[in-house]
C-alpha cells in the first residue's frame, strides 16, 4: 500500500493531485528532451522523484501521459479561444486570431513541451478525446453556428467545419514546431489561406 492511503482524506487528495502533477512535469520534460517516441515511462519516472510503481496507480503508459497533457493544453487554451471570439468583430477575424493563438501558444515553451522537441519528430496522434478537447471543439463550432446565423460564415455542417479547421490547425502547427526557427506568422497566414480558401470553395460549389 502507497504511503498516501494513511494520510488523512485531505491530505491524501492533495498529494494524489501533487503525485499526478509530478508525473505530468516530468513527462513534459523527458518528451521535449528526449522526443516522444524515444522517451519511456522508466525515464519519466525517474524524473520524478516517485517510486517506479506509483506512476501506474495514475497512468497505465506514456500514451495515457501524453493524452493527459494534451487535455491539460486544451483547458488551458479554451479560455484564450473564448476570448479571441469574444473580442473579434467578424469570421474571418475570428479565425485568424484563433489560429494566431493557438500556435503562439503552441511555440510558448512554458506551456508547451512540443515546442522543445528535436527538430523533425513526428507529433504522435491522441487517441480519445477529453472534456477539456470537446470543449475546444464546441467553442470553434458555436463560433460557427453564430457567424451562420449572422450570415457571415458559408451556410455548411458546423461539424465539419470546426473538425476541419482544428485539423488544419493541428497538422500545420504540427509542422511548425518541427521546424526552426518556429514561424508563428508564416503558419498563421497558410492556416487561414487554407480556412478561408477551403470555404470559398463551399460557397462556389453550393452556387
Amino acid at each position: 500500500m502507497s504511503e498516501a492511503a494513511y494520510l488523512p482524506a485531505g491530505k491524501r487528495e492533495l498529494t494524489k493531485v501533487a503525485n499526478r502533477q509530478a508525473i505530468l512535469n516530468a513527462a513534459r520534460k523527458v518528451f521535449g528532451d528526449l522526443g516522444y517516441e524515444t522517451a519511456t515511462v522508466r525515464d519519466i519516472i525517474r524524473g520524478t522523484g516517485l517510486a517506479a510503481g506509483t506512476f501506474y496507480n495514475y497512468f497505465k503508459s506514456k500514451d495515457e501521459v501524453y493524452l493527459a497533457l494534451a487535455s491539460e493544453g486544451a483547458r488551458q487554451f479554451a479560455p484564450l479561444l473564448k476570448a479571441q471570439r469574444a473580442q473579434s468583430a467578424n469570421w474571418e477575424e475570428f479565425v485568424h486570431a484563433a489560429i494566431e493563438a493557438y500556435f503562439l501558444f503552441l511555440a510558448d515553451a512554458h506551456k508547451s513541451w512540443l515546442s522543445q522537441r528535436p527538430a523533425g519528430e513526428t507529433q504522435p496522434h491522441v487517441h480519445g478525446e477529453t472534456p477539456e478537447m470537446s470543449a475546444v471543439f464546441e467553442e470553434v463550432r458555436a463560433a460557427i453556428v453564430e457567424e451562420m446565423n449572422d450570415g457571415e460564415a458559408s451556410s455548411t455542417d458546423p461539424d465539419y467545419l470546426a473538425a476541419a479547421c482544428i485539423a488544419i490547425a493541428r497538422d500545420v502547427g504540427e509542422k511548425m514546431l518541427a521546424r526552426r526557427p518556429i514561424d508563428t506568422k508564416g503558419a498563421t497566414a497558410f492556416a487561414v489561406a487554407m480556412i478561408q480558401g477551403g470555404l470559398n470553395g463551399l460557397r462556389q460549389a453550393e452556387g
